[in-house]
């Protein structure tokens, strides 16, 4: 992001002349120098107020009421800017974008039509005003000319709401500090040295070249695994801190915004500096100037200057440009797959693995000369007259599919699957067909399908009862394996409630099979005889990449029986024994807690997390005793207990659990907050609290 212009009415010492950016053809000039008279004093401060975004304009201007000339009157706030893919949008959007707010001084903020611009040309691109909560977009660091290191531990780790605004705070004033050198360096020092992740290499080996190159100072130290940086400090003269407590602050930012960028400092940008001139020795001013030159190489600079500084700021500096970014036209859009009158259209809407009943109907269609088209991403195909929808799951993902898809091929489109009505199945003509294995290439090594349905449980939260009724054989293992393939997927509801199930397995062990037991087992039906053939078995996940086992555990009733079974496997540590844990259904806080802590005595168990869905006719759960007075305490159970792989349905359990915790007691679980954001996505953490866990958009 770069600056093209800044227009504002109603502040207090601004003027309204209109602060544009030198532009050149396609160039902007890098180095932006304001003078210092007297209407210009709130200019910096009135941009850093915008580029704090939507979220926290409210904040800064209540906190900064002397930017208004009359408080009883808004400010109008018109800028230009030129956005950077992918950084400041998305590909094929406009380069250069218009913004315009009214800014009132009780904090209330309103975007402003194009109609009521008073600066911006015409022609303009205007848009809403940006929200301020990503950590990247929209780039933007400013610095007062009073800076003084935070003596507060800094966690690093986004925790606070408003960390964009510590990006610039300290041009409102010498009461906000900024980062801590010493603890930074040591950070940078621990990532870069200890760790050797690649971005923090990068950047503290520049950063110690001008340091040393500019500045005279001995980094050698630096890059020694034993240093202390408390020490290292101390040495650099005093002067010298203050020109280096704004480079450090600004690569602290800089990396935060970017922690995944092999170069983060090769990032657009701007850096605006409150009267830099008077922040450091007079000497040490155009050393300061030419370490942020070579920094930053892609940054655009407004400083706020004396005119003597003005007059004799270098000429080489003052003649670089950027270039401004431009607008990629979007490639014409896909058409339309076409399909002619005598292919049938088969539509995989959201399955997760290969749609057992498309393969049936792919073959019976095929048997009668017809062409096939799977089309499993897209609804925008036309022509033939023949479309089927297979719908696994009711979500609100899939009925929202559906709603589409009907308007889209109205009656031509018949729906089937038990995500949209159970009694709409396949013929059984049909259904006793081989299936298409050509449907879905990725099963060109193995098998799919059912030696038995049907499940004699009952479970109320379970659609098997009600569409596949008692346990029955309905295949054979020579049937699906077509005698040439030895990997299974087996989509049996429960196998192991089948009077003849050590047969079947004996079957696999005879044959050498690996099989995925894709809808789990239930382990309160094994026994010794059954545990043995299973360890034969090379039971394997999905894409037989490991062994695996499945087991489901939804409630806490059996759990004595459950280890006993478990002990008759003699699984080690290094095994992968997966249990679906079930929430949002008919189990606490506590009882989830127990299942976990129970899961976690187990040698080579891990717990799947999975949130209950409603079967069709059922509506949504509302779990209103959830939580105990020993909330709190469980919570912090639960998050010290660690499994082998934790995987990324625990995370989405954590966040469940933060949501349903914030609606009850109206705050949120820190401990629970950091796990969540312990390895994934940290620079979302600040938006995730001040969100609420997204309660109060």
């Amino acid at each position: 992001m770069y600056l093209l212009a800044f227009d504002c009415k109603g502040a207090h010492q601004c003027s309204t002349n209109h602060f544009h950016i030198e532009r050149e053809h396609c160039k902007l000039g890098r180095w932006a120098l304001i003078s210092k008279r007297p209407d210009n004093a709130n200019l910096l401060s009135l941009i850093a107020v915008t580029f704090s975004g939507m979220v926290f304009i409210p904040v800064l201007l209540r906190k900064f009421q002397q930017v208004f000339s009359d408080r009883q009157h808004p400010l109008q706030i018109e800028f230009l800017l030129a956005k950077h893919a992918p950084e400041d949008r998305k590909t094929h959007d406009d380069a250069i974008t218009g913004f315009g707010i009214r800014a009132y001084s009780n904090g209330i903020i309103n975007d402003i039509s194009k109609k009521e611009l008073r600066y911006l040309k015409a022609e303009t691109k205007v848009k809403k005003m940006f929200q301020g909560h990503d950590n990247l977009k929209y780039f933007f660091l400013g610095y007062g000319q009073t800076l003084k290191p935070s003596f507060e531990k800094d966690p690093f780790d986004f925790s606070s709401p408003h960390h964009r605004i510590t990006r610039f705070h300290s041009v409102f004033g010498a009461d906000n500090s900024i980062t801590n050198p010493v603890d930074y360096l040591q950070l940078l020092h621990n990532k870069s040295v200890l760790k050797g992740r690649f971005p923090a290499q990068n950047i503290i080996n520049q950063l110690c070249c001008l340091l040393a190159e500019f500045f005279d100072i001995e980094t050698t130290p630096w890059m020694e695994k034993t240093c202390d940086f408390t020490q290292e400090w101390e040495k650099i003269s005093p002067p010298k801190q203050e020109a280096i407590l704004p480079l450090i602050d600004i690569i602290r930012h800089v990396y935060d915004a970017s922690p995944f960028k092999g170069y983060p400092l090769l990032n657009p940008g701007i850096v605006l500096f409150e009267r830099p001139d008077r922040m450091v020795n007079k000497n040490l001013f155009p050393v300061l100037i030419s370490v942020l030159d070579q920094l930053l190489p892609n940054v655009q600079f407004i400083l706020r200057v004396s005119n003597e500084t003005i007059k004799h700021f270098p000429n080489s500096l003052k003649e670089q440009y950027l270039p401004i970014p431009n607008t990629i036209k979007k490639p014409l859009p896909k058409a339309a797959i076409i399909l002619d009158s005598n292919t049938v259209g088969l539509l995989d809407v959201d399955s997760r693995i290969p749609n057992l009943a498309l393969m049936k109907l792919s073959q019976h269609f095929k048997n009668q000369g017809k062409k096939i088209r799977l089309i499993r991403k897209s609804n925008s195909f036309q022509g033939t007259n023949t479309v089927f929808a297979s719908c696994v799951f009711n979500s609100a993902t899939t009925k929202k599919k559906i709603a589409s898809l009907k308007k889209h091929h109205g009656e031509r489109i018949v729906f089937g699957g038990s995500g949209y009505n159970i009694e709409n199945r396949l013929e059984d003509k049909i259904e006793h067909l081989e299936a298409d294995y050509s449907l879905y290439p990725e099963l060109s090594d193995r098998a799919i399908g059912f030696l038995t349905r049907g499940c004699p449980n009952k479970c109320s939260f379970c659609i098997v009862p009600q569409k596949e009724g008692k346990v029955k054989q309905v295949s054979s293992l020579d049937a699906l394996l077509q005698s040439k393939l030895n990997k299974l997927i087996l989509l049996d509801d429960n196998i192991l409630a089948h009077p003849k199930v050590n047969d079947l397995l004996e079957e696999m062990v005879k044959k050498n099979l690996q099989v995925n037991f894709n809808q789990t087992l239930d382990i309160r039906r094994i026994d010794v005889d059954k545990a043995k053939l299973l360890k034969q078995i090379k039971c394997s996940n999905i894409r037989f990449s490991r062994s695996n086992y499945y087991f489901s555990l939804n409630d806490n009733k059996h759990l004595e029986q459950i280890e006993r079974n478990y002990r008759l496997f003699d699984f080690k540590p290094s095994d992968n024994v997966a249990f679906i844990c079930m929430y949002g259904y008919n189990t606490n806080l506590k009882q989830d807690l127990e299942r976990f802590r129970f899961l976690r005595t187990l040698p080579g168990a891990y717990v799947f997390s999975q949130r209950y869905q409603p079967i069709l006719g059922k509506h949504e759960i509302v779990i209103n005793d959830y939580f105990d007075h020993n909330a709190d305490e469980a919570i912090d159970e639960l998050i010290r207990i660690i499994y082998k792989q934790n995987m990324k349905s625990m995370e989405v359990y954590y966040r469940w659990l933060s949501r349903q915790y914030a609606k009850v007691f109206g705050k949120l679980h820190k401990g629970l907050v950091d796990t969540i954001f312990r390895y994934n996505y940290k620079v979302q953490k600040g938006k995730y609290i001040a969100t609420l866990a997204g309660l109060n958009k």
